[in-house]
Protein backbone atom coordinates (compact mmCIF):
# COMPACT_ATOMS: atom_id res chain seq x y z
CA UNK A 1 0.00 0.00 0.00
CA UNK A 2 1.41 3.76 -0.91
CA UNK A 3 1.90 6.56 1.37
CA UNK A 4 -0.88 8.84 2.26
CA UNK A 5 -0.35 11.01 -0.85
CA UNK A 6 0.31 14.63 -0.33
CA UNK A 7 -2.67 17.72 -0.73
CA UNK A 8 -2.90 21.07 -0.48
CA UNK A 9 -4.93 23.86 -1.38
CA UNK A 10 -2.18 26.46 -2.04
CA UNK A 11 -2.19 27.80 -5.24
CA UNK A 12 0.98 26.20 -7.21
CA UNK A 13 3.20 27.22 -9.54
CA UNK A 14 2.56 24.37 -12.04
CA UNK A 15 -1.18 25.89 -12.62
CA UNK A 16 -1.36 25.67 -16.46
CA UNK A 17 -2.64 27.25 -19.54
CA UNK A 18 -2.45 26.15 -22.62
CA UNK A 19 0.87 25.90 -24.35
CA UNK A 20 2.05 26.14 -28.07
CA UNK A 21 0.25 23.54 -30.27
CA UNK A 22 2.49 20.27 -30.68
CA UNK A 23 4.89 20.98 -33.16
CA UNK A 24 4.59 18.72 -36.18
CA UNK A 25 7.47 16.57 -35.18
CA UNK A 26 5.43 15.13 -32.01
CA UNK A 27 2.35 14.24 -34.29
CA UNK A 28 2.75 10.32 -34.45
CA UNK A 29 2.55 9.05 -38.56
CA UNK A 30 0.11 7.26 -39.20
CA UNK A 31 1.85 5.15 -41.98
CA UNK A 32 5.30 4.33 -39.85
CA UNK A 33 5.69 0.98 -38.92
CA UNK A 34 4.08 -0.36 -35.83
CA UNK A 35 6.04 -1.49 -32.82
CA UNK A 36 6.32 -5.20 -31.80
CA UNK A 37 3.19 -5.96 -30.36
CA UNK A 38 3.22 -5.55 -26.62
CA UNK A 39 0.14 -8.07 -25.74
CA UNK A 40 2.92 -10.63 -26.00
CA UNK A 41 4.04 -9.28 -23.14
CA UNK A 42 1.06 -10.19 -21.08
CA UNK A 43 0.86 -13.74 -20.86
CA UNK A 44 3.83 -14.01 -17.83
CA UNK A 45 2.99 -11.05 -15.51
CA UNK A 46 -0.54 -11.99 -15.87
CA UNK A 47 0.51 -15.79 -14.28
CA UNK A 48 1.64 -13.91 -11.39
CA UNK A 49 -1.10 -11.89 -11.01
CA UNK A 50 -3.05 -14.89 -10.80
CA UNK A 51 -0.83 -16.95 -8.57
CA UNK A 52 -1.47 -14.26 -5.91
CA UNK A 53 -4.99 -13.22 -6.40
CA UNK A 54 -5.87 -14.62 -3.06
CA UNK A 55 -9.77 -13.81 -2.11
CA UNK A 56 -10.29 -10.99 -4.99
CA UNK A 57 -12.45 -12.93 -6.60
CA UNK A 58 -14.95 -13.01 -4.08
CA UNK A 59 -14.96 -8.78 -4.41
CA UNK A 60 -18.79 -7.82 -4.50
CA UNK A 61 -19.71 -5.75 -8.12
CA UNK A 62 -20.32 -2.88 -6.11
CA UNK A 63 -17.71 -0.16 -5.19
CA UNK A 64 -16.69 -0.82 -1.50
CA UNK A 65 -16.22 3.07 -0.65
CA UNK A 66 -19.17 4.01 -3.24
CA UNK A 67 -16.56 6.20 -4.86
CA UNK A 68 -16.41 7.54 -8.82
CA UNK A 69 -13.36 8.64 -9.99
CA UNK A 70 -13.22 10.39 -13.20
CA UNK A 71 -9.42 10.99 -14.82
CA UNK A 72 -7.42 11.23 -17.62
CA UNK A 73 -5.94 8.21 -19.99
CA UNK A 74 -2.59 9.38 -19.27
CA UNK A 75 0.12 6.75 -18.98
CA UNK A 76 1.87 8.21 -16.28
CA UNK A 77 -0.67 8.15 -13.56
CA UNK A 78 -1.53 5.10 -11.28
CA UNK A 79 -4.69 6.05 -9.20
CA UNK A 80 -4.72 3.02 -7.04
CA UNK A 81 -0.93 4.23 -6.09
CA UNK A 82 -1.65 8.13 -6.31
CA UNK A 83 -4.64 7.89 -3.78
CA UNK A 84 -4.25 4.85 -1.51
CA UNK A 85 -6.73 2.75 -2.69
CA UNK A 86 -7.40 -0.90 -3.31
CA UNK A 87 -9.31 -3.24 -5.94
CA UNK A 88 -13.16 -3.22 -5.01
CA UNK A 89 -12.77 0.18 -3.25
CA UNK A 90 -13.83 3.02 -6.35
CA UNK A 91 -14.94 2.78 -10.32
CA UNK A 92 -12.23 4.59 -12.17
CA UNK A 93 -13.70 6.24 -15.24
CA UNK A 94 -10.62 7.66 -17.63
CA UNK A 95 -10.91 9.05 -20.82
CA UNK A 96 -9.26 11.66 -22.38
CA UNK A 97 -8.47 14.65 -20.36
CA UNK A 98 -11.00 13.17 -17.17
CA UNK A 99 -13.76 15.14 -19.14
CA UNK A 100 -16.75 14.49 -16.75
CA UNK A 101 -18.99 14.85 -20.40
CA UNK A 102 -17.28 12.54 -21.87
CA UNK A 103 -17.79 10.49 -18.95
CA UNK A 104 -21.17 10.85 -17.80
CA UNK A 105 -22.89 7.70 -19.50
CA UNK A 106 -20.74 6.02 -17.13
CA UNK A 107 -21.46 8.08 -14.01
CA UNK A 108 -25.06 6.87 -14.40
CA UNK A 109 -24.69 3.52 -14.46
CA UNK A 110 -21.87 3.71 -11.69
CA UNK A 111 -24.93 6.21 -9.23
CA UNK A 112 -28.09 4.09 -10.43
CA UNK A 113 -27.48 0.94 -10.85
CA UNK A 114 -24.57 0.16 -8.71
CA UNK A 115 -24.73 2.36 -5.38
CA UNK A 116 -21.72 5.28 -5.74
CA UNK A 117 -22.62 8.38 -4.18
CA UNK A 118 -19.28 10.84 -4.60
CA UNK A 119 -17.44 11.85 -7.71
CA UNK A 120 -13.91 12.64 -7.36
CA UNK A 121 -12.62 15.06 -10.83
CA UNK A 122 -8.93 14.98 -11.40
CA UNK A 123 -7.63 16.67 -14.00
CA UNK A 124 -3.55 16.64 -14.14
CA UNK A 125 -0.53 18.89 -15.14
CA UNK A 126 1.26 18.48 -18.33
CA UNK A 127 -2.20 17.38 -19.75
CA UNK A 128 -2.46 16.67 -23.79
CA UNK A 129 -5.47 18.47 -23.92
CA UNK A 130 -4.06 21.67 -23.09
CA UNK A 131 -1.89 21.48 -26.37
CA UNK A 132 -4.54 21.68 -29.30
CA UNK A 133 -7.93 22.43 -30.80
CA UNK A 134 -10.47 20.85 -31.89
CA UNK A 135 -10.12 22.18 -35.06
CA UNK A 136 -6.52 21.51 -34.86
CA UNK A 137 -7.19 17.62 -34.77
CA UNK A 138 -9.75 17.61 -37.14
CA UNK A 139 -7.20 18.81 -39.80
CA UNK A 140 -4.58 16.33 -38.40
CA UNK A 141 -7.39 13.18 -39.10
CA UNK A 142 -8.67 14.37 -42.74
CA UNK A 143 -4.93 15.38 -43.79
CA UNK A 144 -3.80 11.44 -42.85
CA UNK A 145 -5.80 10.17 -45.81
CA UNK A 146 -7.29 13.19 -47.49
CA UNK A 147 -8.79 10.53 -50.40
CA UNK A 148 -11.06 8.95 -47.50
CA UNK A 149 -13.94 11.06 -47.17
CA UNK A 150 -15.33 8.50 -44.34
CA UNK A 151 -12.65 10.60 -42.14
CA UNK A 152 -14.75 13.52 -42.36
CA UNK A 153 -16.62 11.80 -39.56
CA UNK A 154 -14.44 14.03 -37.42
CA UNK A 155 -16.02 16.95 -37.90
CA UNK A 156 -19.00 15.74 -35.73
CA UNK A 157 -16.30 14.94 -32.41
CA UNK A 158 -15.91 17.64 -29.62
CA UNK A 159 -12.55 16.52 -28.44
CA UNK A 160 -13.55 18.33 -25.32
CA UNK A 161 -9.90 20.09 -25.11
CA UNK A 162 -9.32 23.21 -22.54
CA UNK A 163 -6.96 25.75 -22.06
CA UNK A 164 -6.83 26.91 -18.25
CA UNK A 165 -6.12 23.46 -15.93
CA UNK A 166 -7.78 24.79 -12.65
CA UNK A 167 -10.99 26.32 -14.52
CA UNK A 168 -11.34 22.43 -16.89
CA UNK A 169 -11.58 20.97 -13.03
CA UNK A 170 -13.97 23.53 -11.43
CA UNK A 171 -16.27 23.98 -14.99
CA UNK A 172 -16.02 19.83 -14.73
CA UNK A 173 -17.30 20.02 -11.25
CA UNK A 174 -20.04 22.81 -11.90
CA UNK A 175 -21.41 20.25 -14.47
CA UNK A 176 -21.72 17.15 -12.32
CA UNK A 177 -23.24 19.41 -10.09
CA UNK A 178 -25.97 20.66 -12.43
CA UNK A 179 -26.51 17.79 -14.30
CA UNK A 180 -30.08 16.10 -13.78
CA UNK A 181 -28.65 12.84 -14.76
CA UNK A 182 -26.38 12.46 -11.55
CA UNK A 183 -28.24 11.91 -8.36
CA UNK A 184 -29.09 14.70 -6.11
CA UNK A 185 -26.75 15.12 -2.80
CA UNK A 186 -23.71 13.68 -4.78
CA UNK A 187 -20.68 15.23 -3.25
CA UNK A 188 -18.26 16.31 -6.22
CA UNK A 189 -14.84 17.28 -5.55
CA UNK A 190 -12.55 18.24 -7.78
CA UNK A 191 -8.76 17.63 -7.93
CA UNK A 192 -5.03 18.43 -10.05
CA UNK A 193 -3.13 15.75 -10.09
CA UNK A 194 0.97 16.86 -10.66
CA UNK A 195 3.08 14.55 -12.76
CA UNK A 196 6.04 16.10 -11.98
CA UNK A 197 6.11 15.54 -8.20
CA UNK A 198 3.08 12.67 -7.65
CA UNK A 199 1.26 15.05 -5.00
CA UNK A 200 -2.50 16.12 -5.38
CA UNK A 201 -4.33 19.84 -4.46
CA UNK A 202 -7.94 20.08 -4.28
CA UNK A 203 -9.69 23.49 -6.21
CA UNK A 204 -13.43 22.64 -5.65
Amino acid sequence: MSSTPQITRQSSSLAQTSPDPLPPKSIPDPHADSPMSVWKEFIEPNKQYAADFGSKGELPLPPGKKLTIVTCMDARINVYAELGIKEGDAHIIRNAGGSARDALRSVIISQRLLGTREIAVFHHTGCGMLTFSTDQLRTIVKDSDPSNPALDAVDKIDFLEFNQLEQSVKEDVQFLKESPLVLPQTEVTGWVYEVETGKIRQIV
